[in-house]
């Protein structure tokens, strides 16, 4: 069933995982630019990556409730939607490093699989109650599989994840429409690319070689260095998935990518001629750092988002280039050394002791 989005109460939003990197974005964006008026559950479980450094000072206190939870725990997600009256979820929680997934793929099944089935079927309670919430669910590019050097991912092409990570949000995705589709809940989804951008977990590539680079480390290129992602600034993502809430039909998938290609050893060498010019350093000292390391198992060659659709029917494009996102990126860490600190003085520095790889 198919509902005008011009209909969807917003009033009241439960964000999973919005002590992460992109859920925290949402949030800051909701109460910095969006003119939203409403309130904010932010429900995280806190693993390693959340953290509520990402939000201080950024939200309005009359608004905003943090709950620490584990989706799930479908009964603790009903009791704090009906408690706080909750009118739609943005679902951004999940395990999300390809690697981690690889080496131990139980925690991906369970919190994206599993934990997503909670959600629905919290869901599906609350509405037999009479209350109605609709599910916004946040994925990934990577449900498609892999590109050649041609063409590009559509909200049409067919999943073909190859990771663990990837299976686990192709069968989360799948998840959420049959629901929609069975019980009429009220659903939209979106897939994106690889984001970047403030506030990011460093076990992933642009904060790892940032940080690295800062602290003369190695700087690790998997295989040749070719393969080639599509990168997405975070705010640009956060005000997409605001938009898709506002103005989406019910039941629609939307891509949200950057058009923004770039092969890893060359987004590399232009990352560090940011960190030098911003930390006034030689680019010379960090390109000496680069090291290739052998390839990670099933590393998908190339990733690449056909956005035309959110583009041509809600009006959204990406506020920033890569080049001014990129910038503010790095600058952002040089800034901000406490929150780097904080986060390194923990896991970050368990599992940068025993892998330097990132995705």
């Amino acid at each position: 069933m198919t509902v005008p989005a011009s209909v969807r109460p917003l009033s009241s939003i439960l964000v999973t995982g919005g002590a992460g990197f992109i859920g925290s974005a949402f949030i800051r964006t909701l109460f910095r630019d969006a003119g939203f008026t409403g309130r904010i559950v932010n429900y995280d479980v806190l693993t390693y990556a959340g953290n509520l450094e990402n939000l201080e000072g950024q939200v309005d206190p009359a608004r905003y409730t943090f709950v620490k939870g584990d989706i799930k725990d479908q009964a603790l997600m009903e009791r704090v939607c009906r408690e706080h009256g909750v009118t739609a979820i943005v679902h951004f929680a999940a395990e999300s490093h390809v690697d981690r997934s690889i080496h131990g793929p139980r925690d991906f099944l369970e919190t994206n699989i599993m934990g997503t089935f909670a959600i629905l079927e919290a869901i599906r309670a609350l509405a037999a109650t009479g209350q109605t919430v609709h599910l916004h669910h946040v994925s990934t590019d990577e449900v498609f599989g892999s590109l050649g050097d041609d063409g590009f991912f559509t909200e049409e092409t067919r999943y073909d994840p190859r990771s663990p990570y990837s299976a686990s949000k192709a069968a989360s995705d799948h998840l959420v429409r049959a629901y929609a589709h069975t019980y009429h809940l009220p659903m939209t989804l979106s897939n994106c690319s690889n984001n970047y951008g403030p506030y990011h977990f460093p076990e992933k590539l642009i904060p790892l070689m940032i940080l690295n680079c800062l602290d003369g480390k190695p700087l690790p290129v998997y295989g040749d260095g070719q393969n080639i992602r599509d990168w997405l600034f975070v705010d640009d993502h956060a005000e997409a998935i605001w938009l898709i809430l506002q103005k989406a039909p019910n039941d629609t998938s939307w891509n949200v990518g950057g058009r923004n290609e770039w092969k890893n050893l060359d987004l590399l060498h232009t990352l560090i001629d940011v960190v030098a010019d911003e930390a006034g350093r030689n680019p010379a000292d960090f390109k000496q750092l680069i090291t290739f390391v052998k390839d990670r198992p099933g590393h998908d060659r190339r990733y690449a988002i056909d956005c035309s659709k959110i583009e041509r029917e809600l009006g959204w494009t990406p506020r920033h280039d890569f080049t001014s996102g990129l910038r503010k990126t790095v600058r952002w860490y040089l800034d901000n050394t406490t929150w780097v600190e904080h986060v390194k003085s923990g896991a970050y520095k368990t599992w940068l002791d025993t892998n330097y790889a990132a995705r």
